[in-house]
């Protein structure tokens, strides 16, 4: 793949983490899945090499880049065939939200462990009547005396039972006018009160997910991170590198089964010519290609707006590059599989259980029809449907 409009620095780190992906690949993070254990072995390497914490910053045990980084992590761990779901999660949402508005003392006890790898931490927004409207979010949180009480439900919380604690996104009441606020809390995963449930799915990831029940967990005064009264801020200066991050899981994948595609269609051989050499095979290969690469554009696009401290802008352009590369890497998984024939639903190849897996950046963290609202309503100015 071309990679000229990137730095030399991007370059050098794309192919230092294609390495360490290669290294592992398919077969490790199959073999993982298959154990029910998390892809520890390569986690803590990419702590050691400092791939998790690209995005944090130097005082506090990172690289000192940003969002632009981590998604060249990502993407390529994922390009090789094992990719780090939560790196999604803790650095690029967690470790964001705590380096911008976390206190002194949060940094110091969080970002280093989140950079290196030796701590993890999950992300809490989903509740079972809130999915994409996060104003209806239920879990709330009580002061009581010097702490706060945390009561509430949250579902499709990644990497639950490896994370050392959750951000959890809850709302507290504003005495001034008594609605509700958007906050975020640091809750241990051992605190008492919290009850954590796995929830069966049919999607093939090392990750788990989790139901989360909250019942009066008591928290410090100094679990709340940031300004109380900015939580909506805050809250958003997560979801953005959150939807870059997906983008970059997307496009790895997309590329991981484009990758296996082409190598069957050159070897391929019926009626005396490889596959690959026919229009009708080679065409649509082409196109995933195409798609591919755009959505990694407006991805790269994306994360410089993001690290140069344009949040509204990096809003539009990282729904824009999610929306993108989730259509990409579906459309690119399933014409690889079809490439492959019967082969492409064998175990052998590894490419039918990625047809679940590509579906979940169409899905999630936000449906590609609420994307289209977003930019229905914010960037052409049309009326709100909702």
């Amino acid at each position: 793949m071309t990679t000229h409009i990137e730095s030399e620095e991007h370059k050098a780190l794309r192919s230092a983490v294609a390495a360490l992906g290669k290294r592992y690949g398919r077969d490790y993070l199959t073999r993982t899945v298959a154990e029910g254990k998390p892809p520890a072995e390569l986690w803590s390497e990419a702590g050691r090499l400092g791939y998790l914490g690209v995005n944090l910053p130097e005082e506090y045990g990172g690289g000192g880049g940003g969002i632009a980084e981590l998604s060249i992590v990502l993407e390529e761990l994922g390009a090789a065939g094992s990719p780090l779901l939560m790196l999604v999660v803790s650095p690029a949402i967690c470790g964001t939200v705590i380096a911008r508005f976390g206190t002194e003392d949060q940094k110091t006890r969080w970002l280093p462990a989140l950079a290196d790898g030796t701590r993890l931490m999950a992300f809490g927004i989903t509740e079972p009547d809130a999915g994409s409207n996060s104003h209806r979010i239920t879990t709330t949180a009580r002061r009581d005396g010097a702490d706060w009480l945390l009561t509430g439900r949250k579902v499709f919380i990644s990497g639950v039972d490896i994370a050392d604690a959750v951000l959890i996104v809850g709302r507290t009441e504003d005495a001034r006018t008594g609605n509700l606020k958007p906050c975020l809390f640091i809750v241990p995963t051992d605190a008492e009160g919290l009850q954590k449930r796995p929830i069966d799915m049919e999607l093939n990831a090392a990750e788990k997910q989790f139901e989360l029940v909250l019942d009066d967990v008591r928290l410090p005064a100094d679990a709340l991170v940031g300004d109380e009264d900015a939580g909506l801020l805050q809250l958003f200066a997560g979801l953005n590198p959150e939807r870059i991050m997906t983008a970059a899981f997307a496009i790895g994948m997309g590329r991981y089964a484009l990758a296996k595609a082409i190598e069957y269609a050159r070897d391929r051989t019926v009626w005396k010519a490889p596959i690959g050499a026919h229009q009708a095979i080679a065409h649509p290969l082409a196109q995933a290609h195409i798609d591919l690469e755009l959505a990694r554009l407006m991805m790269q696009k994306a994360a410089r707006l993001y690290d140069s401290g344009d949040d509204v802008g990096a809003g539009e352009a990282a729904n824009m590059a999610k929306y993108a590369a989730g259509e990409a890497c579906v459309k690119a998984v399933d014409q690889a599989v079809h490439t492959l024939g019967g082969n492409g639903l064998t175990r052998e190849f590894g490419l039918a259980s990625l047809i679940t897996a590509a579906r979940v950046a169409r899905i999630a963290p936000v449906s590609r029809e609420m994307i289209l609202n977003y930019v229905s309503h914010q960037t052409l100015g049309l009326p709100k449907s909702y």
